[in-house]
């Protein structure tokens, strides 16, 4: 029996489709991507946009009754305001959009000058697979380095992966999980982007406004305002498991607190990993 006293990291069983073997130890799989450092608004979770508001007026309601006083009131009032008679109507709306505009950009970007199809860049980054199954990863258009298809310079715009333009336009908002952090040239181009869309009032914040729930916030007033509810805490538990820290001073405002910090200032760290990201990051 040999026993190394090590045992590797691993995930749990994830279903993929399968499309075919390629060698004796190479199957291919059609596996999604998600997308690493930003989030846009949700196009199906929370079902349709009437069932998605009855679940939202829930969430309201137990944030105005006390149901859920163990979240510091000045959160409560932040999510209150949020939740507006059309909350979901217009976050699923910005949804759909915002899957329509990475479309198009994908479509217009992966196309050779020749009409031909250009392949896609894909990028691993940090954990690699998430809880879901997908790989963690940036995208963009891939050049292969060939006199016929030279690779632009780091600055061109050619080089830009679509997470980052996704901020650009408004249509996504930052969402920089440790430990998938960009390096620091890439992240600080990703916070001036998203603050020009803010300030601009690109995408989502133009056609849904400045108080459009977040995708992040909308998964938690979800989870909040689930049908049966049996135990408050359970529910608190499952909408906020990632601790937020403020990228202007390193310092943490925790698992409650991110309203506190610019929306793309916020450093996300699962519970977790906050022992080990505290003495990467040296947070305060």
């Amino acid at each position: 029996m040999v026993d190394l006293g090590f045992v590797g990291p691993s995930r749990p069983a994830q279903d993929y489709r399968f499309v075919k073997v390629t060698d004796g130890d190479t199957p291919t799989i059609e596996m999604s991507i998600r997308m690493v450092s930003i989030d846009t608004p949700e196009s199906k979770v929370g079902g349709s946009p009437p069932t998605a508001q009855a679940t939202l007026d829930r969430a309201k309601e137990r944030l105005q009754d006390g149901t859920y006083d163990a979240l510091p009131e000045d959160l409560r009032e932040y999510l209150i305001a949020r939740i507006s008679p059309d909350a979901a109507q217009r976050h699923l709306s910005a949804g759909k959009l915002a899957a329509e505009a990475h479309t198009s950009m994908v479509t217009t970007r992966l196309k050779r000058p020749d009409g031909s199809q250009r392949r896609m860049a894909v990028i691993a980054t940090g954990e690699l697979v998430e809880k879901n199954g997908r790989l963690l990863a940036y995208t963009a258009p891939w050049f292969s380095g060939s006199a016929s298809d030279p690779l632009p310079a780091r600055d061109h715009p050619d080089r830009r992966t679509f997470n980052l333009d996704m901020v650009a336009l408004g249509w996504a908002a930052t969402f920089v999980i440790y430990p998938s952090i960009p390096r620091p040239a890439d992240l600080n181009l990703l916070i001036q982007e998203a603050e020009t869309a803010w300030q601009e009032q690109r995408g989502a914040w133009a056609q849904f406004g400045s108080d459009l729930l977040l995708g992040y916030e909308y998964r938690a007033c979800i989870k909040l305002g689930v049908r049966d509810l049996d135990n408050p805490a359970d529910a608190i538990a499952a909408a906020y498991q990632r601790v937020c820290v403020d990228l202007r001073t390193l310092t943490e405002v925790g698992l409650f607190g991110y309203h506190q910090v610019p929306p793309s200032q916020r450093l996300w760290i699962w519970a977790t990993d906050l022992e080990q990201a505290r003495k990467d990051l040296s947070l305060t």
